[in-house]
């Protein structure tokens, strides 16, 4: 048999659309767009799209996307991400759409990693199916059900103790729509006590701190003698959380608890096995260490230095590159960045990309950062100080202006005749030309590597809106997308030659 070939045919152009400040752009694969999506989705509104607009395009892409694949990145977001919401949403649609596929179950399990987010993801199922009724969620999906009656038997009294709040749908409501196998004698005795609703309150830092101010002291000098004492009995304890230590740090300062104590919760902030197992975004050190920066005590440089010691701890995980390795750092502050995380956050996007640029940048030996906006400015800083950093670039993010002309970053390196490795833009990819030149950073980064053609260009997508400045289907571009600092490990995977919809591929269900 003959097999014909043609050689002699028209490549195929990728296709174009146009972002939200009207400029070409290039469109993504389904599989990247969603991964883009999900990660990038705190399901609050941005600049450029609602919370409930993102929902719907997230709804449309895993329609367009292998059901397979659409679990996987549930328990990706989950799990590498960190992120708690999308994935319940990502577990519940996919029932909808795959009914009676194991997939739903499995994602489901992966997904549910804290006692609460049974009930989260019930409330969500009960949203997104219009029940409002919650008899009516006793047609509850086999598969859904299933993968929660998995997720009850792995939680012990404590945790279940812990989340067991009143709320719309609660704990015991759960039980009862779900019917889980208590997996021995003891956990059936467990399930009763949830069923009958004498499960014990446990000692959390929240029910210590709560008791202590439903009682009468009579004065405030007892009470806050009584508020110090019960601060220090919890870090002693041992059961104050990491998230929650970072939270309370200006309440421990405030409460006026011992340097013995301060000096213990700095130890464990800054400790390396602490770090690794809080698992928590970057941008929460840095909110920590602005609001410990206001407050006047003598222990307040301690414990920015503890903070900073925790975010290099992170750091240290960050795969390095070789100290030949010539790398360039740009991160975008135009007013499309400055747009909260979430309604109650004060760390703004580009507050995220800021961070993980410091964060890459302290593992680079050979390293210009910069940041733009209208123009784009170096900005060169020490090898150390990550979180003190960031504070310098944001005292500073006024001085380049507020468009996205990211094309003048790769102008930049072909004026000076600049050669670099590698180049990373932090960034929501809503870049374009607000000087009317005609030049973009897709036609400037192909002249570029017409004279260094082993560079790479890398975009770090901090908004998933769909779609890349530069087309990512050449070679020498990527795209990563997310907020945690586990996005190194994509990059880490790219070096290694392939790319974050075959990283997500590889998990297992």
């Amino acid at each position: 048999m003959r097999i014909k070939m043609k050689f002699n045919i028209k490549a195929k152009q990728p296709d174009t659309v146009q972002n939200h400040e009207g400029a070409n752009a290039y469109k993504l694969s389904p599989e990247m767009e969603l991964y883009a999506a999900v990660v990038t989705a705190g399901l609050s509104d941005t600049f450029y799209e609602k919370g409930d607009t993102r929902i719907e395009r997230i709804q449309a892409l895993m329609l367009k996307n292998d059901p397979e694949y659409v679990a996987k990145l549930a328990v990706y977001a989950r799990t590498a991400m960190y992120l708690r919401s999308v994935p319940l949403m990502l577990a519940v649609e996919l029932a909808k759409a795959q009914s009676g596929n194991p997939v739903v179950a499995a994602a489901v399990r992966g997904v549910v990693k804290r006692a609460d987010e049974i009930t989260e993801l019930l409330a969500y199922y009960q949203r997104a199916n219009n029940r409002t009724d919650l008899k009516k969620l006793n047609k509850l999906s086999k598969q859904i059900q299933k993968g929660l009656a998995t997720a009850f038997n792995m939680f012990d009294a404590y945790q279940f103790a812990k989340y067991n709040r009143e709320a719309e749908i609660t704990l015991r409501d759960a039980l009862f729509l779900i019917h889980p196998k208590a997996k021995d004698e003891a956990q059936q005795l467990l399930f009763n006590k949830i069923a009958s609703g004498t499960l014990v309150v446990p000692y959390t830092w929240e029910t210590q701190l709560s008791a202590v101010g439903q009682i009468n002291y009579g004065n405030a000098a007892l009470k806050a003698a009584a508020v110090k004492r019960t601060w220090e009995e919890l870090i002693d304890s041992g059961k104050i959380g990491y998230m929650a230590l970072m939270r309370n740090l200006r309440n421990l300062l405030q409460a006026n608890v011992s340097e013995a104590h301060i000096r213990k919760v700095c130890a464990y902030l800054s400790d390396e096995e602490a770090v690794a197992n809080a698992k928590q975004f970057p941008f929460r050190f840095l909110a920590a260490y602005r609001e410990i920066k206001l407050q006047e005590s003598v222990h307040t440089s301690y414990i920015l230095t503890s903070l900073e010691k925790a975010v290099l701890v992170s750091a240290t995980n960050i795969k390095g590159f070789a100290r030949s390795t010539k790398v360039l750092i740009a991160c975008d502050v135009s007013g499309s960045m400055q747009m909260p995380v979430s309604a109650k956050s004060k760390v703004l996007m580009y507050d995220i990309g800021l961070m993980l640029g410091m964060l890459l940048h302290v593992r680079c030996e050979q390293v210009v950062t910069g940041m733009f906006g209208d123009n784009w400015k170096v900005i060169n800083l020490p090898n150390r100080g990550i979180l003190a950093h960031v504070e310098e670039y944001y005292k500073r993010e006024g001085e380049v202006g507020y468009a996205t002309n990211g094309y003048k970053i790769i102008k930049y390196l072909i004026a000076n005749k600049i050669v670099m490795d590698k180049v990373f833009v932090f960034t929501d990819c809503q870049l374009w030309n607000t000087e009317d030149k005609g030049e973009t950073i897709a036609q400037l980064w192909k002249k570029y590597t017409s004279i260094v053609p082993s560079a790479k260009l890398y975009l770090f997508d901090l908004a998933g809106h769909g779609h890349a400045p530069v087309d990512i289907q050449n070679d020498g571009v990527y795209l990563i997308a997310g907020w945690s600092d586990k996005v190194f490990d994509v990059l880490d995977a790219v070096e290694h030659g392939t790319d974050a919809v075959e990283k997500i591929k590889q998990v297992v269900l």
